[in-house]
């Protein structure tokens, strides 16, 4: 099982997100690449998953389905 995506971490550009793993950003274990990937929220700001389809709910939110009213 996959561990949960944070959506804003205090220290962002401690810690490698390219995987499950969650190196610190100064000893990769992977082998995914030289350099540790950015967390979005370091890329696209604080309210990087208010956007797009990212497939994750932002805290106490729910979708309502499109077909039933309201």
């Amino acid at each position: 099982m996959a561990k949960k995506f944070p959506l804003q971490p205090p220290h962002p550009e401690r810690i490698c997100w390219g995987c499950d793993r969650y190196c610190p950003a100064g000893s990769l274990e992977c082998g995914n690449g030289s350099e540790r990937t950015m967390h979005p929220a370091e890329m696209l700001g604080e309210d990087w998953y208010l956007f797009g389809d990212w497939g994750i709910e932002p805290p106490g939110e729910t979708k309502k389905p499109k077909d039933q009213p309201l």
